[in-house]
């Protein structure tokens, strides 16, 4: 039987957004820094208002000030009418030392030891609906908000368009599980108040919503997807009615409540654990990352149409608790979900800090994870400046990103299952 399946997305503006890009730049700026970092940073925004809590262990010094004031105004709050711009919002700053019970637990004389530092499990997911192995409803919600804030930030059409935005995309499934039709496309997005008649106002963003922004957005993918994109789409554009008062003015946001949109869009599974601000010693977020990759590298090879990955842990304890798999009935492999999961345990090291080092998680690489999702993104290496504060010239850093996204175990895992 067909169903319907649906996963949202939210721009670089969403105030949750905000808090999450703030948590990772000062991540990363400490860890550029000093890359042995313990990092814990939670961001809360609101109207005129900034909030950083946390723990944080570190040789170095950043200003946390400057930090936060700069990833505000690239984001794009930059007028005092949104009521929370980067030039003139207070910021409050209660970050202290981590604590030494969980140090103890986490760090260790030979590195490969190290802890892991919580408890917890951590899913990986991948299906093969489209290119980069993501739900097709999330891929274009990601997409549809995306191309959202660059149509802003070029400024020749839809000039009224304010950072704050939604996307939520419902697919229409066949019978075997394949997409059949984008059914339905939600767009909610902050404008300014640019006319008196509200009822025009709306229908002209409705139209450059269908007229400007979808045709962007489907030219982001193959021939495949194009043609799900038929005229009997649903969409619901500001449904409420005008969106002026957006941003932390309209809404407060706070770091790690927006984990399905940083994920997976609501299939698979989550293990409830926020990525943002957190280094790699938590395993919230690099075993999370481990998953994918591993789950991504399996459905590649053809082990699966699908799969699902769970890593579990103890806290100060090196080795996994337990390794899960489901595929969902989708194997294509001889080998049980069971047996499955014992081969990844035998291929994958899932030991903390290899997972640092397969992945270079202690590099500066985490501002860009912080807006449209975590997964499914390009690997790419690129040179991050960051600004000294204590006299020193500022650093020139080259980080390969997204590296939990390469697909270079597909020829081992062929080996391994004798595909």
């Amino acid at each position: 039987m067909s169903y319907l399946f649906t996963s949202e997305s939210v721009s670089e503006g969403h105030p949750d957004k905000v808090a999450d890009q703030i948590s990772d730049a000062l991540l990363d700026n400490f860890l550029a820094w000093d890359p042995e970092s313990k990092v814990a940073c939670e961001t809360l925004v609101t109207t005129g208002q900034v909030v950083v809590a946390g723990e944080v262990k570190t040789k170095t010094y950043v200003d946390v000030q400057s930090i936060i004031r700069e990833v505000i105004n690239r984001i794009g709050y930059t007028k005092a009418e949104y009521m929370f711009d980067g030039n003139s919002c207070g910021i409050f700053s209660a970050i202290h030392e981590q604590s030494p019970d969980i140090s103890m637990g986490v760090e260790r004389r030979k590195k490969e030891e190290q802890g892991a530092g919580d408890q917890g499990m951590m899913f990986g997911y991948a299906v093969d609906e489209t290119e980069n192995f993501l739900p097709l409803s999330l891929d274009i919600a990601h997409e549809l908000v995306y191309q959202l804030a660059e149509i802003r930030r070029e400024g020749k059409q839809m000039k009224y368009l304010r950072p704050d935005s939604k996307s939520q995309v419902t697919i229409e499934y066949n019978d075997n599980g394949t997409p059949k039709r984008v059914h339905t496309i939600v767009v909610s997005t902050q404008h300014d108040d640019f006319d008196k008649d509200e009822k025009k106002m709306l229908e002209t963003i409705k139209k450059d919503v269908i007229n400007i922004l979808v045709p962007r957005v489907k030219v982001q993918f193959g021939k495949e997807v194009q043609q799900l994109f038929d005229g009997k789409i649903k969409y619901h554009v500001n449904p409420t009615g005008k969106f002026v008062i957006g941003g932390p003015h309209g809404d407060s946001g706070l770091t790690g409540r927006k984990i399905i949109v940083d994920t997976y869009g609501g299939r698979g599974a989550h293990g409830g654990g926020a990525f943002s601000g957190k280094d790699p010693s938590k395993v919230d977020r690099s075993a999370a990352y481990a998953a994918r990759h591993i789950a991504k590298n399996m459905v590649a090879a053809g082990v699966a149409r699908e799969m699902l990955v769970q890593v579990s842990y103890a806290i100060g304890v090196a080795e996994p608790v337990g390794i899960f798999v489901n595929t969902f009935g989708t194997s294509k492999v001889k080998q049980s979900d069971g047996e499955i999961a014992k081969i990844i345990d035998r291929m994958f090291d899932l030991r903390p800090a290899m997972i640092e080092k397969e992945y270079g998680l202690r590099k500066p690489i985490y501002s860009e994870t912080a807006a449209y999702g975590h997964m499914g993104r390009v690997p790419r290496t690129v040179e991050k400046t960051f600004k000294s504060f204590n006299g020193k010239p500022d650093k020139k850093v080259a980080v390969q990103l997204f590296r939990w996204e390469e697909l270079n175990k597909v020829s081992s895992i062929k080996k391994a299952f004798g595909l």
